[in-house]
């Protein structure tokens, strides 16, 4: 009679073979076969169970078929919240029913606006926004001042563009309409001939522009383009019009930009002309939004009404008289009148300059979107939340929109309901149509459906599967470990966890991925891989490969866990993210996973029918580098057989106190053992000796040969006689 080991070792070395002779039985490929094509047919628990040809596979698989009658405790295993510890598959001691959950997602996907990783993106980038800002606006006056002296000509002064269209933003003209030709025509203007074409143009925002360089007809200078004022003049007034928060720098140039201009305003309506004037005296004089400029320009006009609508104060920082003209020889303020209007001004803009901390905003933000399940929830104003405190703070699209660099008041809020209603995949949708990539990332920020409800974020690792890997790759690195080299492993573990998370939400390719190989390493230790033994080409072959087709690559590599792997991601074949792998209550890894579970659990239980000793050394085998302590023995009753076996004792040992057998166990093997091959098919050569004496199979000398470790006769002639034999 052929020994158990020689029985378990004729399975065990051409393990690949042995399995793909199961999977090719009539009724295992016809079995499997339907588990793949209906899985991810069913999207509840019920409908699941109520399918027994896919329920009672999948229980099979997870080692679970003796449970199979008993579907309304299955139902609460697979509705259970594997995040929450004191969930009811989490509160069973039998590891193998959160197991059985984890491979499944009845508890379903969360559907979110943001994940915490989009969210989290956004808000950094919104924060960055401010000092990019403030970066950008120093380096473009460090290069106007630093080139603006050797410019000799008007023409000099268009050619360059940078140059140009500084000084058009100084002045609130777009850099996009203003014609070259015309610009010319304003700069070269005699501002003394009330005919020239600036003066001719009635609009003191081109006079202004003209006064701030020395340009002479012909469109040559006389000496400097511009003095040290105008210099001073344009690149506070750049500053003014660029700054979108206040600061002590936008203060400053607030300040030297008023003093410079006020002195040559000449009425009401020639200051009320200029935005940047009119900015400046309302946070001066604490006015509001709902205080218009027609309001400011009365109340400057007339002391009757400025005294009825509260402007007094501004009234009389002026000397304009009822008609917005001033008396002959009256300038618009005296000095005294400039230095309270400017201290003032100073005083408030300290109180905007403390108010602009982003805290409040980014608190604000986060809170909100917490809650919203739509696009009409996104679009809801401050004003018209449940909020009163938040009324003043920036609106949720307005920060959204600034942290992708695009300017919120470039885009109104039908246009921003229209790119988050844009499919972003879709080439021809309206996000797409725009031709610019930072509204599909502000698009690719959020998860809306096309009917603009909150959806699940597509990633390139669904968020549930991710949180399968971070526990992996944990267990993986803290097993076996205890006190400081267990807290130093955790928190190691943990930091590579949180890179992992925050990576994976920013993956949209399989070649960034495989770009990463801090990644790359985590996955594959994740599932228990050596990635110093997997080669970058070798990976670029299996994520390139069909999973559907059998003889694909990665198909036809004898360990199917890195099959499992590809399938863990939501990578079409060309490599690119797409929705079509994500499934419904089963990712594609997770199929996978199932079907080769439930292919080995069949090979065990075929050498079982013949060979208890076989399954139990079978079994073993695949379980031991998983066991992480003596009491996962003691809590599987396969293992503990195999162990009451190898050491030939009795079953009584399971009357002892747990913790006494939980010692025992330690006693007879060192767990770490277990994750070296080697030293895992010493213990099952014990095993199987000892199984062949106690059951009166395979031949007595042969066993204690194998157990004294007397034999000279090796493994692969045992097995090598063994295959004479039975031919």
């Amino acid at each position: 009679m052929v020994s158990t080991y020689v029985s378990y070792l004729t399975v065990a070395r051409n393990l690949n073979a042995s399995l793909s002779n199961v999977a090719s039985q009539a009724t295992v490929a016809r079995d499997s076969a339907y588990y793949k094509e209906n899985i991810d047919k069913v999207t509840t628990a019920d409908e699941f169970m109520s399918d027994y040809k896919l329920y009672s596979y999948a229980m099979k698989a997870y080692g679970l078929e003796d449970m199979t009658y008993a579907k309304a405790f299955m139902k609460k295993v697979l509705e259970s919240d594997l995040s929450d510890s004191s969930s009811f598959a989490n509160s069973l001691s039998d590891t193998r029913y959160a197991e059985f959950a984890a491979a499944f997602k009845f508890a379903g996907e969360t559907k979110t606006a943001q994940s915490d990783v989009q969210r989290d993106n956004l808000l950094d980038a919104y924060e960055e926004s401010f000092d990019t800002e403030a970066e950008d606006i120093a380096d473009a006056t460090d290069y106007f001042e630093e080139n603006i002296s050797s410019i000799t000509s008007v023409d000099d002064l268009l050619s360059s563009s940078k140059l140009k269209n500084y000084v058009l933003t100084a002045f609130g003209l777009s850099t996009e309409y203003t014609s070259t030709s015309f610009l010319k025509s304003v700069l070269t203007s005699d501002l003394d001939d009330a005919d020239s074409f600036v003066n001719q143009l009635d609009d003191e925002v081109y006079v202004n522009l003209a006064k701030a360089f020395n340009f002479n007809e012909d469109g040559s200078t006389d000496g400097d383009v511009m003095s040290e004022d105008q210099t001073s003049l344009v690149t506070s007034a750049y500053a003014v019009a660029s700054a979108t928060i206040a600061s002590s720098e936008t203060g400053e140039a607030y300040d030297t930009y008023f003093a410079a201009q006020i002195g040559n305003i000449t009425s009401v309506d020639e200051l009320m002309s200029d935005v940047k004037l009119v900015s400046y005296l309302r946070t001066a004089y604490g006015l509001t939004d709902s205080e218009t400029d027609n309001f400011i320009s009365a109340a400057l006009k007339s002391a009757d009404i400025a005294d009825a609508i509260g402007l007094s104060e501004l009234h009389d920082a002026f000397n304009f008289d009822e008609d917005g003209a001033l008396a002959d020889g009256d300038t618009a303020q005296t000095s005294e009148q400039t230095a309270a209007t400017t201290a003032a001004f100073d005083e408030n803009y300290e109180v905007l300059i403390a108010n602009t901390d982003t805290e409040d905003a980014v608190d604000n933000y986060t809170t909100r979107i917490a809650s919203v399940t739509s696009i009409d929830d996104f679009l809801v104003s401050n004003d018209d939340d449940d909020d009163d405190d938040n009324d003043d703070l920036p609106e949720l699209w307005e920060m959204a929109l600034r942290a992708y660099d695009i300017d919120p008041d470039s885009v109104s809020r039908s246009e921003v309901r229209k790119i988050l209603e844009s499919d972003p995949s879709d080439s021809k949708s309206y996000v797409n149509s725009l031709d610019d990539d930072r509204f599909v990332a502000f698009r690719k920020a959020f998860n809306f459906d096309d009917n603009g409800d909150v959806t699940v974020p597509l990633q390139a690792m669904s968020e549930s599967v991710v949180d399968d890997y971070a526990a992996y790759y944990k267990q993986n690195k803290i097993r076996y470990l205890e006190s400081d080299e267990l807290t130093e492993a955790t928190d190691a573990a943990d930091e590579e966890i949180t890179y992992f998370r925050e990576q994976m939400a920013t993956i949209t390719t399989a070649s960034e991925f495989l770009a990463d190989d801090r990644l790359v390493s985590f996955v594959l230790e994740a599932k228990g891989l050596d990635p110093d033994d997997v080669t970058s080409d070798a990976l670029e072959e299996m994520f390139s490969s069909d999973l559907d087709d059998e003889d694909s690559y990665v198909n036809k590599l004898d360990d199917n866990r890195f099959a499992e792997l590809v399938g863990a991601f939501n990578f079409d074949q060309d490599g690119n993210i797409s929705a079509d792998p994500t499934g419904t209550v089963q990712q594609r890894g997770d199929v996978l996973e199932t079907i080769d579970a439930y292919v080995r659990l069949t090979l065990e239980d075929d050498q079982g029918d013949s060979n208890t000793g076989v399954r139990l050394a079978l079994y073993f085998q695949r379980k031991a580098p998983e066991i992480s302590s003596a009491y996962d023995i003691l809590g599987d009753s396969a293992l503990f057989e195999f162990f009451t076996t190898s050491f030939n004792l009795s079953s009584y040992v399971s009357n002892m106190d747990v913790d006494k057998q939980a010692e025992m166990i330690d006693n007879f093997i060192d767990i770490e053992d277990l994750s070296d091959p080697d030293k895992v098919d010493d213990l099952i050569k014990r095993f199987t000796a000892m199984y062949d004496m106690a059951n009166g199979t395979g031949t007595t000398s042969t066993a204690l040969s194998i157990l004294t470790g007397s034999a000279t006769i090796s493994a692969d002639t045992l097995l090598a006689m063994a295959q004479l034999k039975s031919g």
